[in-house]
């Protein structure tokens, strides 16, 4: 009990250096940013939104400009659930990929998610 004031003062200085210190998100074309969406339809990410780790994953997905949906696993039971049952372990990051035949890839740590993303989206 003592530890949530604690912990909800530096959750919003990790929200607030996030929006401080993110880099300005690429810009697409209408044509070019359509197909980016829908390559990123299949994609969502489970976070812990105070996380500095998610923080680190959510300025990139910022960045590269991908319409990705964040899940807040912790304030949300249904999809705190579905990471713990069907990702395998309750821990953040986590990009949850669906290819088009519905075959689903659970990818932890933020190091991971990060190369995946460059590799699969490049920007420069």
């Amino acid at each position: 009990m003592m530890l949530e004031p604690l912990r909800w003062i530096v959750g919003r200085g990790v929200l607030g250096w996030e929006i401080l210190t993110r880099n300005k998100p690429v810009e697409r074309s209408v044509e070019e940013q359509a197909i980016v969406d829908a390559a990123t339809s299949g994609i969502c990410m489970y976070e812990f939104r105070a996380c500095p780790f998610c923080m680190i994953v959510r300025k990139v997905i910022y960045h590269k400009n991908l319409n990705i949906e964040l899940r807040d696993a912790r304030r949300n039971k249904t999809w705190g659930e579905e990471l713990r049952r069907q990702g395998g372990k309750y821990q953040t990051p986590c990009l949850k990929i669906t290819d088009a035949d519905s075959n689903v890839q659970w990818m932890y740590e933020s190091k991971d998610i990060i190369a995946y993303l460059d590799q699969r989206f490049p920007t420069e």
